[in-house]
């Protein structure tokens, strides 16, 4: 038994001083509030503890991109062609070696558990690796090296858009066919630190007749099922033109949507899109940081969640890798949207970057400072320049509204201390780790 003492904790109603965490093996055993004074022996952990940040929604390679994408004008699709040009050139050690920093950034900023919605799965022109699952297995590695958990959601991709082939980029993600990718899909192995779920990548990339194969493998499973959905509006339209109907019509009459599946980013939706997701149960991943990087919009997030969706957060293209931006800006896109203020409380836009986002990724409990949950939390600096000053009961507002990656001070997963006092114990250094794996790609 581990005793962790919380200096302040967010309880997911209030802030609580003196906390005491019971930890036993990768689990919380018990929470005794009333604690002014850290017990003999117990771990010390200063400022506000949340419970740990879920990162819903992660491509690692675009980490590649930062700064490179941040140059000249463009749309998300001339962004695309720099996308395909690094996904050109990953290898599995490569590939590995970059999501090993990435997810060690992830860590630094209280994120212990991602959703990586993977697609690179072959070698460039399409040939599958010895191992099949080369790929995917570097990431689930990478993330244990890391010290966070991962839901690899293999994404079947397998068209260039409605019926045509894949293009020279795109025949590494493809698998040719939904039964093949789910043959291959089915030899992953799950771990304690591991799910398997799935995803669609678009109903751009995967033909109509094809999405129910995928979405019964994961119910089968009962896994996880992501995808991306209307985040264009060129993909409603051309979704349109080919079948009659929008993007998310189509996922509902193929069996797609429901209370597992998570439609990613959900920016461009009719009024009855909004219905169906919401009483389906479908969730809403929304990416503000990349929404907005990419000129995609602002999505109905207030609409999604009064229909039924439940939201959690992601980062995506890791424009930014920094949770508390993420849900902030959830709220304050939708102030410019509607020009009023006060849609989520600091308390609403918690759950849905920690336990709402790991119930998307498939770990039931997590994401709660409870008995029984597991043990992975993150605690935040109250006394940096961004977050001095406003009394403690205030202190989850201040980490939502004001804090930064930069305020984590220390991380635990699973009972384990991987970030202590700023510095990742697992990997020595994440920025020259990243700065090495980025040059490593560069054309």
């Amino acid at each position: 038994m581990t005793a962790y003492w919380l200096e302040h904790a967010w309880l997911g109603d209030r802030v609580e001083p003196g906390v005491v965490l019971e930890v036993s093996g990768d689990r919380i055993a018990a929470v005794r509030t009333g604690t002014p004074a850290p017990p003999p022996g117990a771990e010390v952990l200063r400022g506000l503890t949340l419970p740990g940040l879920a990162n819903a929604h992660s491509h690692a390679f675009h980490r590649a991109l930062r700064g490179t994408v941040q140059t000249g004008s463009g749309t998300f699709w001339t962004w695309r062609e720099v996308m395909y040009r690094v996904a050109d050139r990953l290898t599995p050690d490569s590939y590995f070696a970059l999501a090993r920093a990435a997810y060690a950034e992830m860590a630094l900023a209280g994120v212990t558990a991602v959703g990586e919605f993977h697609y690179v799965h072959h070698a460039p022109g399409g040939t599958p690796y010895a191992d099949p699952n080369a790929m995917g297995e570097a990431l689930i590695a990478a993330a244990a090296e890391a010290g966070i958990r991962i839901t690899l959601l293999d994404t079947a991709y397998l068209s260039a858009g409605f019926g045509e082939p894949p293009g020279p980029h795109q025949l590494r993600f493809s698998d040719g066919t939904a039964e093949a990718w789910a043959g291959r899909a089915a030899a992953l192995k799950e771990s304690p630190h591991a799910r398997i779920g799935a995803a669609v990548h678009s109903v751009r990339a995967v033909p109509a007749d094809q999405l129910a194969t995928v979405a019964a493998w994961a119910a089968e499973r009962a896994a996880p099922l992501h995808v991306h959905l209307s985040e264009q509006t060129a993909e409603n339209e051309a979704c349109l033109a080919a079948h009659g109907c929008t993007p998310a019509r189509l996922l509902a009459d193929h069996g797609v949507l429901g209370p597992r599946t998570t439609g990613v980013h959900n920016t461009h939706l009719t009024d009855e899109d909004i219905a169906l997701v919401g009483a389906s149960g479908t969730g809403t991943c929304m990416c503000p940081t990349t929404e907005r990087d990419l000129a995609d919009g602002i999505g109905p997030a207030p609409a999604l969640q009064a229909a039924g969706s439940p939201l959690s957060l992601g980062s995506d293209s890791h424009a930014v890798v920094d949770p508390f931006e993420e849900a902030r800006a959830l709220e304050l896109n939708e102030r410019l949207r509607s020009r009023t203020r006060g849609h989520w409380t600091a308390a609403a836009l918690l759950r849905a970057a920690a336990e709402d986002g790991h119930r998307a990724l498939g770990w039931e409990g997590a994401g709660r400072l409870a008995a029984g949950a597991p043990a992975d939390f993150a605690a935040v600096a109250l006394d940096s320049v961004r977050t001095a000053g406003p009394e403690p009961r205030l202190a989850a507002e201040t980490a939502v509204f004001a804090a930064s990656a930069a305020d984590v001070r220390d991380v635990v997963v699973g009972g384990a201390r991987i970030v202590r006092d700023h510095g990742h114990t697992r990997v020595p250094d994440p920025a020259a780790a990243l700065a090495a794996a980025v040059s490593a790609l560069r054309g």
